[in-house]
């Protein structure tokens, strides 16, 4: 138990979700530091009842609570310039959860500075990516505030011993021994962890997950889709046109419905440590091939290849909590040039547990079916051929004619 106050911080903004460690934190921040504690729900698509979260944080002792949605400016100024960048972190994660940190982290300290608030406070562990994600953006963004992350310093040793505090102080929590993972839910995914995941050798039990079906259950027959991109962004579904929260809700539905997006990985934390998550992630999945497959069709090899590298800085970036970096922004200033070019309709075939293309064309279109055909329509100058690879092979043989020379004449 906290024995005395902590005085020097008057007021604290929370990031708060309404689940066990936000939960117990609004009391155990005033028990602390005897101060306000104004509650911040953000609204990424997360598909709980906000209200009464709401309403839960101002039950539990904060003074103010605030509900933001934050959706369409999540997957606008976050999710699809992560989309551009063909983003995915260790070939898997689409980085849902990391990239729903930053705006987060943006909000509180905009309230933070309206409320005049001393600290911002969020409920990230020690060990976790979370906690250097709102911190850093924190820190990016005003660097006077102070930062609290109680459970890197609070007393309770597992989440048994919060639901033991909770109830002792009758804290409702959607939580229990049964089955007590940790969800991270978003538009973009969901990040699924604790209780029997930890144990890598364990399959993921059907309870663990949440948007998608089990690919057993899902439909049989194969279903097409044609996605529209307008310069990067996906805008229409089998040309009917949505905004941005309608059409990612709509893909998690489908996509969900044949068990698409489902991910068991063992990752590298930016702390150091290895860690077994699962995440559920049907929309972004099917929008990130189709996205790659179409740029495949109007860049040129050499960007192509190049921009592969870049994808992979992007998701290393946006993971390890670096979204405020100049880094970032310059990269994001790349890729929205090769984004001019990305318009054009891709064709997907979704069968249980798997999304393909099988189509792509553009206006933009670098295919060129007269170079690339067998028939009798081929234009392409073959006779060129020879003549290439000589060039492009006479590094090679002036190095073998050497090697041949000195092996003759030791």
């Amino acid at each position: 138990m906290i024995k005395d106050k902590d005085t020097s911080i008057k007021k604290i903004v929370l990031a708060y979700s309404g689940g066990l460690d936000t939960s117990v934190i609004v009391k155990w921040l005033m028990d602390k530091y005897g101060c306000e504690v104004i509650a911040v729900a953000a609204d990424l698509g997360q598909e709980e009842d906000l209200e009464k979260i709401r309403e839960k944080a101002l039950n539990i002792g904060a003074t103010k609570a605030y509900v933001e949605d934050l959706r369409e400016e999540f997957l606008t100024r976050y999710c699809f310039p992560a989309l551009w960048a063909n983003a995915v972190y260790e070939g898997k994660y689409p980085l849902a959860t990391a990239l729903g940190r930053p705006l987060i982290a943006e909000k509180l300290v905009q309230i933070a500075e309206k409320e005049g608030c001393d600290a911002v406070a969020h409920g990230s562990t020690g060990k976790g990516n979370d906690q250097v994600r709102f911190d850093v953006s924190i820190m990016a963004l005003n660097s006077s505030l102070q930062i609290i992350a109680p459970v890197r310093d609070w007393e309770f040793k597992s989440r048994e011993e919060e639901m033991v505090y909770a109830a002792k102080h009758g804290i409702p929590v959607p939580v229990t021994k049964e089955k007590p993972y940790s969800i991270d839910m978003n538009l973009w995914g969901v990040s699924i962890e604790c209780g029997v995941l930890e144990d890598p050798w364990v399959e993921p039990p059907e309870d663990a997950y949440l948007i998608t079906k089990s690919p057993q259950e899902a439909p049989k027959e194969p279903l097409y889709l044609e996605l529209t991109f307008e310069q990067g962004n996906p805008t229409a579904i089998d040309g009917i046109s949505y905004k941005p929260v309608e059409l990612v809700r709509k893909l998690n539905q489908i996509g969900g419905s044949y068990g698409i997006g489902r991910m068991d990985m063992v990752e590298n934390r930016l702390v150091g440590i290895k860690s077994r998550e699962i995440y559920e992630a049907p929309a972004a999945s099917i929008l990130i091939i189709a996205h790659r497959e179409l740029e495949s069709l109007v860049l040129d090899r050499e960007t192509v290849h190049f921009k592969e590298g870049v994808s992979n800085k992007y998701a290393e970036v946006v993971y390890y909590g670096l979204w405020h970096s100049q880094l970032r922004k310059a990269l994001d200033s790349f890729n929205l040039i090769l984004q001019k070019q990305v318009s054009g309709q891709v064709r997907m075939k979704l069968q249980p547990g798997q999304c393909i293309c099988v189509g792509r064309k553009s206006p933009f279109s670098l295919y060129s079916e007269e170079l690339a055909t067998y028939t009798q329509k081929d234009i392409f100058d073959h006779k060129g051929g020879e003549y290439f690879c000589k060039l492009w092979g006479l590094p090679l043989k002036l190095k073998a004619q050497k090697e041949s020379r000195e092996k003759n004449f030791p």
